[in-house]
């Protein structure tokens, strides 16, 4: 028997593919989320996704995921990014700032869309509905990250679906496109209250950081700590994960870095 209506979710483990794979269980979806090592720095964000993955399952999802991780650190460990490449360190500072465009990774994003696409094409046979190709990209991304951009993955798309049989099987969906942040996490809260799932745990069980410490902790300074912190504060909200400050101090960081960035 042919199962229902499915997503291929690029899951990073990080807040916004975390938010998408939790609005896609909302819709009813069955859900094949792949994470992927690449060589970041940040590599710590899989183990996050793992456990994300082991709440659900315990709290009433176990049939509706699948987990699986790629490993192609093989590959874009040779690729020249701040993220990858022990010998550069990790900006600081606010996250659409200049200075951030060396943690972009050439093609990465090309790469685990072409990965996940081939995934989907693999187990439509198993579907009576289209597979969505589902990714967290959001409006944030698109000053420093032109690989998180609506004509990007419109073009790739087509692409693929010109590269590959039975491509009318496969759709798109990126819902977070034109929405930041803030908007994310407002999106995700619905989401969760309609599962009657714990909004802190799947947020502990997160990482934006690209640069945290041995232990996995933040310091809440690079630039995608501090669009995370200012997201949260602006919807009055702590953020559960630990930082290597306490929470005010990393605010008031943000909010710091955010006026001089502003003005």
């Amino acid at each position: 028997m042919l199962k229902n209506k499915c997503s291929v979710l690029s899951f990073s483990g990080g807040m916004d593919s975390t938010s998408l794979l939790i609005k896609l269980l909302a819709k009813n979806h069955d859900i094949h989320a792949i994470s992927f090592k690449y060589g970041q720095k940040h590599e710590v964000e899989v183990d996050c996704a793992k456990k994300n993955i082991s709440y659900l399952k315990n709290n009433g999802f176990k049939d509706k995921i699948t987990h699986k991780v790629f490993d192609i650190s093989n590959i874009l460990s040779n690729f020249n990014s701040s993220l990858i490449d022990e010998n550069q360190d990790i900006p600081e500072g606010y996250y659409e700032s200049e200075n951030m465009k060396s943690t972009f990774v050439p093609n990465r994003n090309a790469i685990f869309f072409s990965l996940i696409y081939g995934y989907a094409i693999s187990i439509a046979k198993d579907y009576n509905d289209k597979i969505s190709i589902s990714l967290g990209a959001h409006s944030g991304d698109h000053a420093i990250y032109p690989d998180c951009r609506l004509d990007f993955f419109e073009s790739l798309f087509n692409s693929l679906q010109i590269g590959n049989w039975n491509s009318d099987s496969i759709e798109l969906y990126v819902p977070y496109i034109d929405m930041d942040k803030k908007d994310i996490l407002m999106d995700a809260e619905k989401s969760i209250d309609k599962l009657n799932l714990d909004f802190n745990t799947i947020f502990k069980n997160t990482i934006t950081s690209y640069n945290p410490d041995s232990n996995g902790i933040s310091s809440g300074k690079t630039g995608s700590d501090i669009e995370r912190i200012l997201a949260f504060n602006s919807l009055n909200k702590i953020d559960p994960i630990k930082y290597q400050e306490s929470w005010e101090n990393v605010l008031n960081n943000a909010l710091k870095v955010e006026k001089e960035y502003s003005n």
